[in-house]
């Protein structure tokens, strides 16, 4: 099966894949959704869209009834593998992540689930507004506790605590099961997008030079000279990047010292990267000035905002022909819900996941943040099969992601016998490098191309440590 979904996705990108060795099966993970399946077919199709890219070979053929056919990529004759289980850990990096053997602990005081009048709603305030704006919502004055907002929640519906959260501009979302969510207008929005939409953007564009046949650093590195913005936060985003950077991409973050950060998270996901700072406020040039040497822009910002501060897909596409834009959404670019803010964990409770997952009674999340992990390598997919395409027919290239879309390609994957399952031995999946947090202990990247594995080859950086450059190497 996850052979096949990997030739999916490929197709469904508009690539063909090389043959993907698939070893292992679920049950990986204590769930009865096939999260290893899923895992093992997202980063399965990443190491395969990179090894037909490490060939730098392309091609269009326009014949026949004038439509495009997929772009065939060859490193020879590539012998790609995936491991389930060492997808499916990957898929719980943070939760295996140590510093100096501590783990970190990711979650707010008010973070959580709460029983309300109707059923449940979970509260997402790992951010200070995103806490302020819950509190206010439920009337409760500031520096309220859990047991306070407990108690708030328990008299009023789901729904009605839903709603007011996110007019104070807060996340929250009630826990909805499989069929309230598919009858939900936002479900009804998501339903006629792909997994992975990879579209050409309209106007100026070119294939950026000649890509030859060869590659600076052989196989190790397929993504050398590959340059990716990563202007995400909070785990789906910085994944992508971050698996990009394991196969050799040139990945710089741009944060801003204002903005709000999960402060382990940021070191977990920022392997391989550089950090420099930008206020998009009063700075704009200088990040104008990246993306016109840039390959990838990759964006976690809700729909449109960026757009309104001239770096939408059209913007960055007329600074940078031949740029591959890939925008990454909680709840998709289109629907009533496209403007929500949104995490893992409140697309899991609005989608059904956490209401089935369970016994229907109250909230169990999946054992990882599988909507975020699949989310962040289908992104990463999208990036180099764009990359690919770019290639063989020119243009400056979108491609969209989203949690919710994941969650309906996770539902349509079917149920497993797997609630019970212990959860996998990870010690051999496991690294260290020293960094100037100290001692880091992390999950490698999973995948292999003939025999060679992804790999970092840098510690995560502290924020802003870096200029606003691209490395000279690059």
């Amino acid at each position: 099966m996850t052979a096949k979904l990997i030739r999916e996705l490929g197709a469904g990108v508009g690539i063909a894949l090389p043959e993907v060795r698939v070893v292992g099966e679920d049950p990986v993970l204590p769930s009865v959704f096939p999260l290893g399946t899923m895992a093992a077919a997202a980063a399965g199709a990443l190491t395969a869209a990179v090894a037909a890219y490490a060939g730098r070979i392309g091609r269009s053929d326009e014949e026949g009834s004038g439509g495009r056919q997929p772009v065939r990529g060859a490193y020879g004759d590539p012998d790609v593998t995936i491991d389930v289980r060492h997808a499916a850990v990957a898929f719980q990096s943070e939760r295996h992540f140590r510093t100096d053997g501590k783990a970190m602990d990711v979650w707010a005081e008010l973070s959580g689930d709460y029983r309300t009048s109707d059923g449940w709603i979970r509260l997402h305030c790992n951010f200070d507004h995103h806490r302020d704006a819950a509190v206010r919502a439920l009337g409760l004055p500031p520096g309220s506790g859990k047991e306070d907002v407990g108690r708030a929640c328990a008299g009023r519906t789901a729904v009605e605590i839903e709603d007011a959260v996110i007019r104070e501009g807060g996340c929250a979302a009630a826990m909805r099961s499989r069929a309230e969510w598919l009858a939900h207008p936002q479900a009804r929005a998501l339903a006629g997008l792909p997994l992975v939409g990879v579209s050409r953007l309209s106007g100026r564009g070119g294939v950026l030079g000649d890509l030859g046949t060869g590659l600076p650093a052989g196989i190790e590195r397929p993504l050398g000279g590959v340059r990716v913005l990563d202007l995400t936060r909070v785990i789906a985003g910085p994944v992508a990047a971050r698996a990009l950077a394991a196969y050799g991409a040139d990945v710089l973050r741009v944060g801003a010292a204002h903005l709000p950060e999960v402060p382990g998270l940021v070191v977990e996901t920022a392997f391989g990267k550089r950090s420099c700072r930008i206020d998009l406020r009063s700075e704009a040039d200088r990040l104008r000035e990246l993306v016109r040497q840039a390959d990838v822009v990759v964006q976690a910002y809700r729909p449109g905002a960026l757009r309104a501060k001239g770096f939408g897909p059209d913007d960055l596409a007329a600074l940078r022909p031949g740029i591959v834009c890939v925008d990454i959404s909680a709840y998709g670019a289109r629907g009533p819900w496209a403007s929500r803010r949104g995490f893992d964990s409140l697309v899991q409770m609005a989608c059904g996941i956490a209401h089935e997952n369970g016994d229907g009674l109250r909230p169990s999340p999946l054992p990882a943040q599988a909507l975020d992990h699949g989310t962040g390598y289908l992104a990463a997919l999208g990036a180099v099969a764009a990359l690919l395409r770019r290639v063989a027919e020119g243009g400056s290239w979108h491609v969209e992601v989203s949690l919710a879309r994941t969650a309906a390609w996770l539902d349509d994957l079917g149920r497993i016998d797997g609630a019970g399952v212990p959860q996998p031995r990870v010690e051999d999946l496991l690294a260290t490098m020293d960094s100037p947090f100290g001692t880091l202990t992390y999950v490698t990247p999973p995948g292999a191309i003939d025999g060679t594995r992804p790999r970092w080859t840098s510690p995560p950086p502290r924020q802003g440590e870096h200029p606003a450059a691209w490395a000279p190497s690059s």
